[in-house]
């Protein structure tokens, strides 16, 4: 499981000019699921999303997490980020874990991270989604369940 996480002031998402999800401070969140992942990667995966402190203090040291803060995150389903390049000029998403099963995945990490008590917005997979994202700092983090 991959987790690319962006610092905003600001985050929506659209699909055919409707907002599915939106939040002021926190995190956008573009999650992608590979076909190898357990439920040890999204429990993984889950812990650090929660507990990174990417928020500054009042000396400015990064020092807060977003539930610390009471911020809210924007989870956006994105299968591209298990894009495989290094053949040609075409990705391939062989990688990536099927759409039914990761739309029940994605779900699952929804409700998982909402048990914790943080304000969760969505994207909606499958969808066509228009991503605004008024990025902080910019403050961008990839977390990877393999790489831990």
């Amino acid at each position: 499981m991959k987790i690319v996480i962006q610092r905003v002031t600001k985050g929506i998402c659209r699909v055919d000019e409707s907002i599915t999800g939106e939040i002021d401070n926190g995190y956008v969140c573009f999650v992608g699921f590979a076909e190898t992942d357990t439920s040890d990667d999204f429990d993984y995966i889950a812990r650090k999303l929660i507990g990174i402190r990417l928020f500054e203090n009042e000396e400015g040291k990064i020092h807060y997490s977003v539930k610390d803060k009471g911020y809210g995150i924007l989870l956006i389903p994105q299968f591209t980020l298990y894009a495989n390049t290094k053949k040609g000029n075409r990705p391939d998403f062989l990688a990536a874990m099927k759409p039914q099963t990761a739309n029940k995945e994605f779900l699952n990490f929804v409700e998982k991270i909402k048990s914790t008590g943080v304000k969760v917005e969505t994207g909606v997979f499958g969808a066509d989604m228009k991503i605004e994202a008024h990025n902080d700092g910019p403050f961008t983090i990839i977390i990877d369940s393999i790489e831990r």
